[in-house]
């Protein structure tokens, strides 16, 4: 019986942060770990992803941390290429795949390329000269997104739709972690509470979901809304909220995301752009019906009247109008959350 031949993948992200695409490469990291191949993560020296990645047993080549241009960064892979002979190169943004690519320019090595993103290009031609000559294959995690790269000039061959995964949770609905958050936060039992996570930056929309909300605590008493994530220390002034707000909380994001979910009625995603949505995903398989704006990859996922509601983009008063519709039935709620996850 032949043996599959055991890969070894570096794995190239230069994000600063820990979120929906850095959790997405460690799980692939895990999986790919499983099957028996040897994985190498490249990425910011002392970044979230690095702590994280190196805590799990994985090894680590890190990326200068100040790096204009990124160049010292990709001739320092390109000297560490020849220790670590990878089979593929796996670029996680748009700059790891241009440091992917200098590193193993005139070698063997396979790169293949993921896009998340759904902003157009800048400059198309430069786009379109990168994606096609420089890479081997380009991963998408939405139709919506590879619409946008094969618009933009790359051969529809080359692109390979997969969408984002999940990691299913034994428990998805503690109820003393249900009670201990919502004491933590002000919430009781009796409140309906809609919660987010993502980090505060315009494209998810937070903004959207503070002006829904308002026009939803008029005719929603019980109403609470909870928004965690990075950049949430100087979300309220950035939003124009002055006065302390009882019904309105924002929160750093949780290590353990699954007591979050639990502590939830609904979730929210009120995004202006979205590849796929990785945390409308988490929240789903947690057991949690999604009011969704009808943006990016988002209705790809939702199922809407199925596993949640699509509202219009941009739009506080429809985002509000599928929140109150959600919170009008008890029952559904709770087939919708099944449905779901």
């Amino acid at each position: 019986m032949m043996h599959p031949r055991r890969l070894t993948l570096a794995h190239v992200d230069t994000g600063p942060g820990l979120r929906g695409g850095q959790v997405q490469l460690l799980m692939l990291a895990r999986q790919l770990a499983a099957r028996g191949h040897r994985q190498v993560i490249v990425c910011p020296d002392k970044s979230p992803l690095a702590m994280r990645a190196q805590g799990e047993g994985f090894q680590i080549f890190p990326l200068p941390a100040f790096d204009p241009g990124h160049l010292h960064g990709a001739v320092l892979l390109r000297a560490e290429l020849v220790t670590l002979q990878p089979d593929i190169i796996h670029a996680h943004d748009g700059v790891a795949q241009t440091i992917a690519w200098l590193a193993g320019m005139r070698t063997r090595v396979k790169l293949v390329a993921s896009r998340r993103v759904t902003f157009l290009p800048a400059r198309p031609l430069d786009y379109r000269l990168k994606y096609t000559y420089t890479a081997d294959a380009v991963i998408v995690v939405s139709e919506f997104v590879r619409q946008i790269v094969v618009r933009s000039g790359v051969p529809p061959a080359k692109v390979e739709l997969i969408p984002d995964g999940v990691e299913l949770p034994h428990v998805f609905a503690d109820p003393e972690a249900r009670r201990r958050m919502r004491a933590e936060w002000g919430f009781d039992e009796a409140d309906f509470v809609i919660g987010h996570l993502g980090a505060f930056t315009s494209e998810k929309g937070q903004d959207i979901a503070v002006r829904a909300f308002v026009q939803v605590a008029a005719k929603l008493p019980q109403a609470r809304l909870i928004l965690a994530g990075e950049g949430y220390e100087d979300a309220p002034k950035r939003l124009g909220l002055k006065a302390p707000n009882t019904t309105l909380r924002f929160i750093h994001p949780l290590q353990n995301p699954s007591e979050f979910f639990s502590a939830l009625d609904l979730y929210l995603m009120p995004s202006r752009s979205e590849g796929f949505g990785s945390s409308a995903l988490l929240a789903m398989a947690h057991g949690l019906p999604v009011v969704a704006a009808r943006a990016g990859g988002l209705p790809e996922l939702i199922e809407e009247g199925s596993t949640g509601w699509l509202a219009d983009p941009e739009s506080p008063s429809s985002l509000a109008a599928a929140i109150i519709e959600a919170s009008s039935d008890p029952s559904r709620l709770g087939i919708l959350g099944q449905n779901a996850r």
